[in-house]
């Protein structure tokens, strides 16, 4: 059908399209020919019948030359792929290799990967790992609860009582505004020595525990006292589970109070603000306070509820998501006579880190209008909970509401959807200065089994939006036994730098009762701790056995990787999981799902895909052959998986046992033999355990050298596998310079060096001097050019890196050069196995110019065809240039080759950065497909702050009638004024940003972000043809070919004549998503399939809901409040606020 002709002028923007496609063109009238009229015609060839087409294109213009016909550029392709596969014949050595290896075959064996038993073992040393920890984790809970039921109350305890190492303690006594330097702490704190220790990554002393205390809270309270009084002695325990299992890292008890107390001693490292690190909030002490939550919270937005009020809700909302961890469903309501979604989720959904990020940013949005309307937010929240078509967590179900106060007690809403089993969980906040009757709110929370808070201030958000664990966890501490059950969380980051680590976790119980005879006690003491960091786990995998694309990965109930090659958080925050699912750590299909959720249930398996892969350096995506192998972690909530390439079934074992041959081989490592036989890149692997590392390769050859001149390959500090390896590989590299390259002259065929890189670590680059511009990574199993050549059959191009928004390459001295590999494939009885990749580095502009003469009418070397003035003649590529445009495109679709003088500094682009139009051309004759994919775990530098308000901050100072009230001075007000202080001055308010301390703190100058990656690779286009690319008067024809056992596509085309006809760009480069990746509104109405914990303590028949919401805060010394008004009064002009009220804390 034809299509329409569209003038330069009046083309609408879009992709540019393909109106006709035939096997042979014939020619085209020529160039010269071709000119925009005045008045663009409707083009010929659109208007005539196909059967008068073809002789039309062919008939003579007014120039000689005409577009090349398609048997034509066959012929230079053909050229082209001869001229390749020779030099890679005569260099590359992949023939001679394979000979030097079977003339070797006495110094290897073959061993074979057992992906079954391979899995199984490892599974297996990893549960014996796990197991110890969980056998240390036992001892400590249960002495804990021994300790303190064990343990005097002490109503009269003095700071001075207590001798303890507070970790804070250092830092605080170089910061003159620190809480104790105000209070003046009479807490004796000990000073240690430390030790450094690698395994901590920091330094510590492993004869004292450290205690750490969140700033809001304060030391001297009673109930902390006592909590470090009786905690003292888990000392011993600490030090003698270490006796028994040196390799144990972090031991935590986490309190319910707040107090952290963690061993061996090492001094806390503290932000540069304000410390606000509470154990509480971290995700594995939620993990172990209580069962899985589907929590809706409902939040007053009526006309009362305005300004500070409103801003404390919207915090208090912020800092209540921040208890939810991925095992957590949750959902957000706004309420006045109606109630509504704040964000897009209309139903429960996971409260991952990005969907929390979702409501964090609406509940930013409400507005408070309107009038409260109790019933329409309760009726809301129930309908939620009750709605079973969704997946949530089925265990403790709970309405958080925040309100100002109000008197309706909506008793028939109760009536209707909870009791008289009461079921859900109803927690009341009363947000904000007011002088409403509370009653109604205490009640709601009193007959629902909940509990009440007040928040009046800043100071009082983080203490009662985390303490409603308390209440979920007395099911559990009823439960007894049957709730003491140890459980692994998802990674993260530690607090105290080790880095990614899981944590098995137990909860303490509170044992005591008040008397004979009276009820068991309730209270959650807290949560035991201990830390597996996850290079300890990834030590009991194989490391290089496996191959460069083999590997062992690992994934928890929520889908989330605990192991994966492709785990590589550029930032970490502390405060969150590292939540990296399994199907975005890979490139996402139907045969991973299934095998995910094979996983997720605890199966074995075993499958054989074919799957897509991104490359190491995330610019090609290859199709590949994978084998899947599975096994459930027994005794944990993990799966480990292996992944093998079918090549990787077997590989080589070094057998030097001749001491000679070692040595022998080992002087081709020694840089005196460089000049001779090529520059050595040994891998920067742990050869040995005193080889010290270094990034600089020539000084780690270095050091390895100077360490192998003290010790054997057979030491046994020494990794034999590795060191055998490498030293064969070394001679057999060496044997391949002697037998191909030394006797060649690499400048006769433009090659700038040759090269051979192995398994065992080893890659040899000739001549020496090349190693200068040699920038790939001394490993091969990180490197780009080796995995894929591994992946791929034929040779694989690799031209320069660059990025569009750095300068062109510098070509200068002809040291650009553009890497041809392929992989070197033995078949040895039977077995098949790639132990090496070789291959040549071809000069650019040498080879520029070589591919102008091969893609030309050449018939002799010396002279390029002329065209005589009567002449019918084909353009070619050396000859008209300056008309034709003819590049070699790779499988990514980057730029290699050029006949265009001037795009020679492009090489290496994306080729829609060099022509865009041409590019889309190809794109939409599918000779590329388009992959697009998201990187959760990349950084991004931080937006501008906004403004968010220029009055400035305010902060309570109290009346002349508050100083002469007495009552007022024992209050928890001033207590809370306290924390006031401290939030506003030093944290410089939750309400707005501080550019200058942002600025000043490289931990915020990244941040963690959504990147969407796109990736081309070829389609499903074979064929070569010619195709025109419609635009009018402005169309151009051009041909494409894939190069035969090459990943390079060859294109000929027209240059265009005019620029009005703008096509669609396609983008390659890493954008980022202001919306954190897919729409988030979408993806939950599809949920990725997970499974929650197998256990759930929601309920228990014996449980006392009498404390349900009269609690007091810790009360501090009248002595204390005193000088902190004082101080307030001396450094701060007064600005009016509401009064600030007690808020409800815990005693023990």
């Amino acid at each position: 059908m034809a299509v329409p002709a569209r003038t330069c002028g009046a083309s609408r923007p879009g992709p540019a399209r393909t109106a006709l496609r035939w096997p042979d063109r014939g020619s085209r009238p020529g160039l010269s020919a071709r000119r925009p009229a005045a008045r663009p015609p409707r083009p010929l060839s659109l208007l005539l019948p196909p059967l008068l087409l073809l002789p039309l294109l062919a008939a003579p213009g007014a120039s000689a030359y005409s577009f090349p016909q398609q048997h034509t550029m066959q012929h230079w392709a053909r050229r082209l792929e001869q001229e390749i596969d020779g030099v890679m014949r005569i260099f590359g050595g992949v023939q001679q290799l394979r000979e030097i290896y079977k003339d070797n075959r006495n110094l290897f064996e073959v061993q074979e990967n057992e992906p079954q038993k391979l899995v199984e073992k490892v599974a297996g040393d990893i549960e014996s790992l796990l197991d110890r920890k969980v056998q240390a984790l036992k001892r400590l809970a249960d002495a804990a609860e021994n300790f303190q039921k064990a343990h005097r109350w002490q109503d009269n305890i003095k700071e001075e009582d207590i001798v303890y190492y507070d970790a804070k303690a250092d830092a605080e006594l170089d910061d003159p505004e620190s809480e104790d330097v105000e209070r003046g702490s009479k807490a004796s704190t000990l000073r240690l020595d430390f030790i450094e220790d690698s395994n901590f990554k920091n330094k510590v002393n492993y004869s004292y525990t450290a205690v750490q205390i969140p700033t809001d809270i304060y030391k001297g309270s009673t109930v902390i006292l006592n909590e470090l009084n009786w905690t003292e002695a888990l000392e011993n325990v600490f030090i003698e589970n270490r006796r028994q299992d040196p390799t144990l890292l972090w031991q935590v008890f986490g309190s319910a109070t707040g107090v952290t107390r963690y061993y061996p001693a090492t001094p806390w490292r503290a932000p540069k603000k304000i410390d606000l690190y509470d154990v509480r909030r971290r995700p594995w002490y939620i993990q172990g306070a209580s069962s899985p939550k589907d929590m809706v919270i409902i939040v007053d937005v009526s006309g009362s509820v305005s300004g500070l009020t409103l801003k404390l809700m919207k915090t208090s909302v912020c800092e209540m998501l921040d208890t939810l961890s991925d095992d957590d469903y949750v959902n957000v309501a706004s309420f006045n006579e109606k109630a509504q979604p704040v964000s897009c989720f209309t139903h429960l959904v996971q409260a991952n880190v990005r969907n929390k990020k979702v409501f964090k940013e609406a509940v930013q949005g409400m507005v408070a209008k309107g009038t409260t309307g109790y019933k329409a937010g309760f009726e809301y929240a129930f309908d939620q909970l009750q709605n079973s078509n969704i997946t949530r967590a089925n265990c403790n179900k709970m309405i958080m509401m925040f309100t100002d106060g109000g008197e309706d007690r909506v008793q028939d809403v109760f009536e209707k959807y909870n009791w008289p089993n009461r079921t859900v969980r109803v927690f009341t906040f009363s947000v904000g200065q007011h002088n409403y009757d509370v009653t109604p709110l205490q009640w709601m929370a009193c007959t629902n089994k909940g509990y009440y808070f007040e928040i009046p201030s800043i100071g009082a958000i983080r203490i009662n939006t985390q303490e409603y664990l308390d209440v979920l966890g007395r099911p559990m501490v009823l439960a007894g036994k049957e709730a003491k059950q140890v459980q692994w969380t998802n990674v993260y980051e530690d607090a105290l730098g080790l880095g990614l680590v899981v944590t098995g976790t137990l909860p303490v119980f509170n044992l005591t009762q008040d008397g004979p005879g009276e009820k068991k006690n309730q209270l959650i003491l807290g949560v035991m701790g201990i830390d597996v960091a996850l290079n300890d786990i990834k030590r009991l995998t194989p490391n290089y056995t496996l191959g460069a694309n083999g590997y062992v990965f690992a994934i928890d109930l929520n889908g989330y990787v605990l192991l994966h090659p492709n785990l590589k958080p550029q930032t970490t925050n502390f405060r969150e999981p590292v939540t990296l699912d399994f199907l975005d750590a890979e490139l996402e299909d139907e045969n991973k799902e299934e095998i995910r959720r094979s996983m997720i249930d605890g199966n074995k398996g075993h499958k054989q895909i074919r799957t897509l892969v991104k490359s190491l350096d995330e610019r090609y995506i290859d199709e590949v052959m994978r084998n899947y192998t599975w096994v459930p972690i027994r005794s944990t909530n993990y799966s480990l998986g292996l992944v093998l390439p079918p090549y990787s079934t077997f590989y080589l074992q070094a057998n030097l046992s001749d001491q000679i041959l070692q040595v022998k081989y080992f002087e081709f490592l020694l840089p005196s033999s460089f000049e001779s036989e090529g520059h050595v890149f040994i891998a920067p692997r742990e050869y040995c355990k005193e080889l010290n590392a270094s990034d600089n390769n020539t000084e780690f050859l270095k050091n390895f050298i100077e360490l192998m001149e003290k010790v054997t390959p057979d030491s046994k500090q020494c990794n034999n596998f590795l060191l055998h390896n490498l030293i064969l590989d070394t001679g057999i590299t060496q044997q391949l310079v002697e037998r191909v390259w030394r006797d060649q002259d690499l400048n006769t065929y433009s090659l700038l060096a040759v090269f051979a890189a192995t398994d065992g670590g080893i890659t040899r680059v000739f001549p020496n001097k090349a190693a200068e511009d040699w920038t790939e990574t001394p490993e091969p199993f990180n490197a780009s050019f080796y995995r894929r050549s591994l992946d791929n059959h034929g040779y694989v191009f690799k031209p320069p890196q660059q990025d569009a928004r750095l300068r062109p390459l510098e070509l200068e001295n002809d040291t650009v050069g553009i890497l041809v590999s392929t992989a070197v494939e033995l078949s040895l009885g039977g077995r098949t196995l790639r132990p090496a990749v070789v291959g040549v580095k071809l000069d650019l502009e040498a080879w520029a110019e070589k591919f102008k003469v091969l893609a030309s009418n050449r018939t002799h070397q010396d002279q390029p065809q002329k065209c005589g003035p009567n002449s019918h003649c084909e353009m070619d590529c050396e000859v008209n240039n300056e008309d034709l445009l003819c590049v070699l495109i790779d499988d990514g679709g980057f730029l290699v080759l050029s006949n265009q003088n001037h795009q020679w500094d492009q090489v290496g682009r994306f080729f829609s950065e060099v022509d865009a139009n041409l590019m889309l051309a190809l794109y939409n004759n599918s000779f590329y497909t388009r992959k697009e994919s998201y990187d959760y775990q990349a950084a991004c530098a931080p937006l501008p702050p906004g403004n968010l308000g220029a009055a400035p901050r305010g902060i309570f100072v109290p009346t002349i009638a508050d100083f002469l009230n007495l009552a007022w001075w024992t209050s928890a007000a001033a207590w809370s004024l306290f924390q006031q202080l401290l939030y506003g001055l030093i944290y410089h308010s939750w309400f707005q940003a501080d550019p200058a301390e942002a600025e000043g703190n490289p931990e915020v100058r990244e941040s963690s972000c959504v990147m969407k990656q796109t990736q081309y690779y070829f389609g499903s286009v074979n064929a070569s043809y010619n195709a025109i690319i419609d635009c009018g008067n402005c169309s151009r024809l051009f041909h494409a070919q894939r190069l035969t056992n090459t990943n390079l596509l060859f294109v000929v085309a027209e240059k265009p004549l005019c620029s009005q006809c703008e096509a669609g760009r396609l983008l390659q480069k890493e954008t980022h998503c202001p919306a954190d990746g897919p729409e988030q509104c979408e993806l939950v109405q599809r949920p990725r399939y997970r499974r929650g914990p197998h256990i759930c303590f929601d309920y228990n028949a014996t449980e006392d809901t009498s404390d349900c919401g009269r609690g007091a805060s810790f009360p501090p010394s009248l002595g204390v409040l005193v000088s902190l008004q004082l101080l307030l009064l001396l450094s701060l002009p007064p600005r009016p606020q509401p009064q600030v009220h007690a808020h409800p804390s815990r005693r023990l």
